[in-house]
């Protein structure tokens, strides 16, 4: 499986405000270096508060259709189970060699008996080692505040605890070596409307 990961400038224009008494939402909107909205970016909220309150996805899958993993990205939190049912009439040999989660489901069809349990956070890249094209990512994240931007490259995340937390965006282009943007934010209710421009690549 070969993944091409290109260099990104991301571009996101947050807007903080108060969701509720003692708790901020976020609006989160994701540019590529050429000015293109991006889709599927992963963007989450970290502090030890938030890790403290990660509990594992009731229900996740990844399915393969048309020889396509759908979703291609899946970010879970810490724990999760995924399934993988094979909607094709061929058989798919799905696996992840990454750090995050080494699994196998050889050959086969229909829905395999157990979900496979990601419990390390991190990023999973999967394929099918009878169809070479085929790839997706698991994100397994160690907080349950994160959302996936639309196609229009917006996120929102709401009912968020006021404090201070590391904020992440990942996106699938973002080069193997590098762990994507990152920049602390404060979030405090009673916030009316905070415009930031920030550029990923190293952290700030």
């Amino acid at each position: 499986m070969r993944s091409v990961l290109q260099k990104l400038c991301l571009t996101c224009l947050l807007s903080l405000f108060t969701a509720l008494a003692g708790a901020s939402g976020l609006d989160v909107k994701v540019i590529g270096p050429g000015g293109q909205l991006l889709s599927d970016a992963v963007v989450s909220l970290h502090s030890d508060t938030a890790r403290a309150a990660v509990k594992p996805v009731s229900s996740a899958q990844i399915s393969q259709r048309n020889k396509t993993f759908i979703p291609q990205v899946l970010p879970i939190t810490q724990g999760t189970g995924v399934s993988f049912p094979n909607e094709d009439t061929v058989r798919h040999h799905v696996y992840s060699f990454s750090e995050t989660k080494r699994f196998e489901i050889k050959l086969y069809v229909g829905t395999p008996a157990q979900p496979v349990i990601f419990d390390t956070p991190g990023v999973a890249v999967l394929g099918c080692n009878i169809h070479d094209h085929m790839v997706a990512w698991v994100v397994v994240l160690d907080t349950p505040y994160f959302a996936t931007t639309d196609p229009t490259g917006q996120a929102r995340l709401d009912n968020i605890p006021a404090g201070r937390y590391e904020l992440r965006v990942w996106h699938k282009d973002t080069p193997a070596d590098q762990p994507g943007y990152t920049q602390t934010i404060d979030l405090e209710p009673g916030d009316t409307s905070q415009t930031l421009t920030v550029s990923p690549g190293a952290p700030r």
